[in-house]
């Protein structure tokens, strides 16, 4: 039984990045989903696919890699708020990662967002990680 749902999340992107595999499986959640579709949506990843199974359901993620270098598009990925010490933020306090290159991923009361649209909707909450 995986204790942090979200750390299992970002360790097995990281362990398939710097392993060089094209694609990692990993159990879906709609927590997972939606940060999934962060990663789609700002550019980190190529594609994803959810799949429905006799269980939980699987989150298939192509990751993306630059043509030339070979180097994976995410550089980092860190967990900030932990089950043994959460992190919460207002919308005032949010921090830009790495002077607004990277990304934060918030769970608000309006569902799980980025720090720009957290900022934007006047909502703050759970700092869940930084990517960059």
């Amino acid at each position: 039984m995986v204790t942090d749902p979200i750390a299992d999340f970002l360790t097995r992107i990281r362990n398939a990045q710097m392993a060089g595999h094209r694609i990692v499986e990993i159990p879906a959640s709609n927590l997972k989903k939606r940060m999934t579709e962060i990663l789609y949506e700002q550019g980190y990843i190529l594609k994803y696919k959810f799949e429905e199974d006799s269980k939980q359901g699987l989150i298939k993620i192509a990751l993306k890699y630059d043509p030339i270098s070979k180097q994976p598009a995410i550089r980092a990925l860190e967990r900030i708020s932990r089950p043994g010490l959460r992190q919460y933020a207002k919308p005032a306090e949010i921090k830009r990662v790495i002077n607004g290159l990277g990304v934060a991923i918030l769970s608000t009361s309006k569902g799980v967002l980025t720090d720009k649209q957290a900022k934007a909707e006047n909502v703050g909450g759970e700092v869940l990680c930084h990517i960059y």
